[in-house]
């Protein structure tokens, strides 16, 4: 299908909106093989960007030909996708705000996951071509094929397409077991026949108990309010239940009679009812593990019996009070939430699993059965939580981060960055005009300092080519950082340029550990095709250096890891190196410190204390890392000198230089 065809209107094309006000826009377009991106091709009035004075990086000019994205991911879910809320209950993926809390996962110091409540921290929708996901236990999620769920290889996305690496991405496929309590423990549903009957059954006879046993004057007094305000409410609608079963005796010896009566055969409904008061009047949640305190014996085989009609299974542990039993749900958090659902009490305390190892339930994990293109674009809807997942539908889900610098253009900040992708077509007519002009200087410009001149959509676009003609024809030094593979198409023209002025290449590869990396730039290229992009480079003849960056403090600086990695880089071919420390601006920084709780929760109080005055870490530990990195670079001929001192190039970027303001140059480029 030709691109030149697949102009979006002015008033929109399938949810798609153009962006009219935009000024320089030409058209705005999108194609299937950038399902849900919109690239808004515009006339820039002006492409050689000033870096702001105040900064101190050692170049003074920057072209950016994208504003924008076109790989980066995008995880959504279909509205009506129900999520786990921290209270027990479920809300659909369309419904949530920011501020809402829902449970996400953490890893425990052994490493394995636990449930955790986590806020909602943004919200937001698009419209994707909806994949249909069907697993064993019923269950059909309705997802982007970019979405993640966790299986128990690792997360994998819905389908098995290219997102900026070399390689396909993990995938789903039948028989992928997905990580979470299964379809069970998803709340939903009218309250069955009985149910109002049997909670206020279990509620009061568990206050007469508690009652009695503590010797409290007023029955209720412990109550708690949740628990009271529901029962007053159903006491105002309930019809008694005829009494035909035994009873169990009340304060001064009378019987019970109407609504707390025990019907002749307990049915599903009213089993499930009266554990849900139950729940409310004498259950505890302990570092995630579900308990019943009846009180007495009788309660509490009134309890086992109701847990085993409803499929439970139940064990007994003494309560340190003689010929009192306390009742432990069995089949961890899956039953647990499958009993909340359930029973639906109304106390929030019983029905947290926060603290919750996250294991498969009786019934195993559920396994995907069929992955579908439905061929229909549909509206889905994306969350940022604190802990970077959430439970949809019973599995647990990955969740995307929202990027603030598409604000800048009044964006959005979450789905636009990814798929609202704005194109300088004219990028190297306007530079060429510029560079023309007599007061050029000839100054270094360097690319890749903002956006990736190397994103995939420039494969489309071939916009570089012609850029680095321009620059070359008039004589102005240049560099480019990338991780971009797309990079190599252009060698031939890069090869001809450094005949004529000094061109600087760099490719920034940060660590070897391919789980880490993935974890960190999630769909960037491999570090493997980034060490394969040095070394086609250097083969081209070209002087390449490598950033590695950022190094995170104690889990890539250690120097066996700094000396592997450095090892690899000098095989590739690259001429020098640069090791900076891991900078935290405002955006990345919450976004890091969420990735660091979820992965590496001790690290999080020493990365706070290491980075409490800003962005970078502290001038000890800057130097310490530089002493350490010294004579590994040397070991590795990685610490040579610039060919030309007088070109600054990207490579002597100075540790402390944050990257340009994005808003700098960016608004008047249209």
């Amino acid at each position: 299908m030709r691109w030149s065809g697949q102009q979006v209107g002015m008033d929109g094309v399938g949810g798609d909106a153009a962006l009219p006000g935009m000024r320089g826009l030409l058209r705005s377009v999108r194609t299937p093989e950038f399902a849900g991106t919109v690239f808004h091709e515009v006339e820039a009035r002006s492409v050689l960007n000033r870096v702001g004075a105040s900064s101190p990086v050692p170049f003074g000019w920057t072209v950016n030909p994208y504003r924008g994205c076109s790989h980066a991911c995008t995880y959504c879910l279909r509205g009506d996708t129900p999520v786990l809320m921290a209270d027990g209950r479920s809300r659909p993926i369309a419904d949530l705000r920011p501020g809402d809390e829902v449970i996400g996962t953490v890893p425990d110091r052994r490493g394995r996951r636990r449930f955790a409540r986590t806020p909602v921290l943004a919200h937001w929708s698009t419209r994707r071509r909806a994949q249909r996901v069907t697993l064993d236990d019923g269950t059909v999620l309705v997802t982007s094929a970019e979405h993640r769920f966790l299986t128990g290889d690792g997360w994998a996305h819905v389908r098995p397409g290219r997102c900026r690496a070399s390689s396909d991405r993990p995938h789903l496929r039948p028989g992928t077991a997905l990580v979470g309590p299964g379809a069970d423990a998803v709340p939903g549903g009218e309250r069955p026949e009985g149910w109002t009957e049997g909670y206020l059954c279990g509620l009061v006879r568990a206050d007469a108990v508690r009652a009695r046993v503590t010797a409290e004057p007023f029955p209720s007094a412990w109550v708690e309010l949740e628990a009271l305000t529901r029962a007053h409410h159903l006491l105002t609608t309930v019809r008694p239940v005829p009494a035909g079963g035994p009873s169990l005796p009340e304060r001064g010896g009378g019987r019970t009679v109407g609504v707390t009566a025990w019907p002749a055969r307990p049915g599903a409904g009213w089993s499930a009812g009266f554990l849900g008061g139950l729940l409310d009047g004498c259950g505890e949640v302990t570092a995630g593990v579900l308990r019943i305190v009846p009180g007495d014996e009788a309660l509490a085989r009134a309890g086992v019996d109701a847990l085993r009609r409803l499929g439970f299974r139940v064990a007994t542990e003494p309560s340190g009070r003689p010929g009192v039993r306390v009742l432990r749900l069995l089949g961890g958090v899956a039953e647990q939430l499958r009993l909340v659902a359930l029973a639906d009490p109304a106390v929030a305390r019983v029905r947290d699993v926060g603290g919750a190892l996250v294991e498969p339930g009786p019934r195993g994990e559920p396994r995907v059965v069929s992955v579908a293109d439905t061929g229909e674009i549909v509206p889905m809807f994306d969350i940022t939580t604190g802990t970077g997942d959430f439970v949809a539908a019973g599995v647990v889900s990955h969740n995307c981060f929202a990027r603030n610098t598409h604000t800048y253009l009044d964006l959005d900040a979450g789905t636009d960055f990814d798929s609202q992708i704005v194109v300088k077509v004219n990028v190297a007519r306007v530079l060429e005009r510029e560079l023309a002009k007599p007061s050029w200087a000839r100054e270094h410009v360097a690319m890749g300092t903002n956006t990736d001149p190397y994103q995939r959509a420039e494969g489309r676009y071939r916009l570089m080519p012609g850029v680095i003609s321009a620059l070359a024809r008039s004589g102005t030094p240049f560099s480019i950082l990338t991780k971009g593979t797309v990079l190599t198409r252009d060698l031939p023209e890069l090869s001809a340029a450094a005949a004529d002025v000094t061109v600087g290449t760099g490719v920034s590869i940060a660590l070897l550990d391919r789980d880490l990396q993935a974890g960190l730039e999630p769909g960037t290229p491999s570090p493997r095709a980034r060490l394969d992009l040095v070394r086609r480079i250097t083969d081209a003849g070209l002087p390449c250096g490598v950033m590695v960056a950022p190094v995170l403090p104690w889990l890539t600086d250690s120097d066996e890891a700094l000396d592997a990695l450095l090892a690899e880089i000098a095989a590739a071919g690259a001429t020098r190196a640069t090791v900076l420390a891991l900078h935290l601006r405002p955006g990345t920084r919450e976004w890091f410190l969420r990735w660091l709780a979820r992965e590496y929760p001790a690290l999080v109080g020493r990365y706070e204390r290491l980075y409490r005055r800003g962005a970078y870490a502290g001038r000890e530990h800057r130097e310490a890392l530089a002493r350490r990195v010294a004579p590994l670079l040397a070991r590795h001929g990685l610490d040579r000198p610039l060919p030309n001192p007088r070109d600054p190039g990207w490579q002597r970027i100075p540790e402390q230089a944050p990257a340009p303001d994005p808003r700098e140059g960016q608004l008047s480029l249209m």
